[in-house]
């Protein structure tokens, strides 16, 4: 089994590793005072090829496999794990129009989508209906013009931001089978928008509720078939599981590597503190957390590549692990920072900050130990 990278893939992983620390790094404490993103950052990103990062190149993307992604969010991330993160669900998002959407649809959502001139997000999730996501209640009744739309949608980061919505509605019954996905663009009527959420983490991405209320769409910016979009949206969640993980692995890996300076530089009983066998153990623990991480992420994302039978039950299990080996690393950084780990000036606090919500976000990680034990009890039977 050989575990090292292609000379492309490290390429890869290089490229978007210097161009978060010369376009995020620098900025990224003052985007997240300003609650907010610049465009221009995403047109830099889509020239690079990263709005498409794993749509085909048939429809104008880079065509790169789920293992390539992951590399693409950890190297990012190291930087930024907002940024990385939003660019993850506007990638998620362009997936399911490549796959889904009609020549029509692509032609006019997914080819802006690329070079991220349009930037998309997911509305999957409801005040209501998180988890048990195929409860939603928003509806999309047909019309003589297409579908009108009611309903509202909670915690979508870029709502009044974003310039187009992959929303997931209802156009049949309860359950499931009932739901459907349509694009809708900013500016619809029918279309606002709830006030900015002041949130623990991930501040510098605008997160409103997206209402919707008698929202005119046309028939034609529905996407594949109705009755099929939950299904849409699930295909699209097992590699928005890997890419969150591998954000939580980047910006874990930043703490651990700023903590490692931090500890040459810093002195208590006359020596620098990383000379303390001590606190040398808690060095070794995280780094080895942190590449058994690595290691299962990139396990998991061969075997979504692959097509594997146990692919998505990888994906959850790395998911968890990822997440919360993530969290734990950089919570045991702001520890070994001391009282400077809680300033702001030092990047720590914003990490940890950050990937708390990586444990929720793209189905809880309760739900990801139900999705795996689920599989195991259907194994043995």
């Amino acid at each position: 089994m050989d575990f090292a990278l292609t000379e492309e893939q490290t390429a890869i992983f290089d490229m978007a590793k210097a161009f978060g620390e010369e376009k995020i790094a620098p900025f990224a404490q003052d985007w997240e005072r300003q609650g907010t993103i610049p465009k221009t950052l995403w047109t830099e990103i889509g020239a690079l090829g990263l709005g498409g990062i794993y749509v085909s190149e048939e429809s104008g993307g880079s065509g790169l496999s789920r293992l390539d992604a992951t590399l693409i969010f950890e190297a990012l991330s190291m930087s930024c794990a907002s940024v990385a993160s939003f660019l993850s669900i506007h990638n998620m998002c362009a997936k399911m129009l490549d796959a889904f959407g009609s020549d029509d649809v692509k032609a006019r959502y997914l080819t802006p989508a690329i070079s991220m001139d349009t930037v998309l997000s997911y509305c999957l999730t409801e005040p209501g209906s998180g988890s048990d996501a195929a409860a939603l209640k928003t509806r999309a009744e047909r019309s003589n013009d297409g579908y009108v739309l009611n309903g509202t949608k909670a915690f979508i980061s870029g709502g009044g931001y974003s310039d187009a919505y992959v929303v997931m509605c209802r156009t049949g019954d309860d359950g499931p089978k009932g739901i459907s996905t349509v694009v809708v663009e900013d500016g619809n009527d029918g279309l606002s928008f709830g006030g900015l959420e002041d949130k623990m983490g991930w501040k510098s991405q605008p997160t409103r509720q997206v209402q919707f209320d008698d929202c005119k769409v046309p028939a034609d910016n529905l996407v594949g078939e109705e009755g099929k979009g939950f299904k849409y949206a699930m295909m699209g969640l097992d590699g928005g599981r890997l890419n969150i993980s591998a954000c939580s692995l980047g910006a874990a890996q930043s703490a651990l590597d700023k903590t490692l300076t931090y500890m040459g530089e810093r002195k208590a009983f006359g020596k620098p503190i990383d000379q303390f066998q001590a606190l040398q153990f808690r060095l070794a623990d995280m780094e080895t957390e942190l590449q058994a991480a690595r290691t299962f992420l990139r396990q998991a994302a061969w075997k979504l590549d692959q097509g594997t039978p146990d692919a998505t039950k990888f994906c959850a299990m790395a998911k968890r692990f990822v997440t919360e080996t993530g969290s734990k690393v950089a919570n045991q950084c702001l520890q070994l920072h001391g009282g400077y780990g809680y300033l702001a000036d030092y990047g720590i606090e914003k990490i940890v900050r950050d990937l708390r919500v990586h444990e929720i976000l793209e189905g809880t990680n309760e739900i990801m130990r139900l999705i795996v034990a689920r599989q195991l009890l259907s194994d043995r039977a």
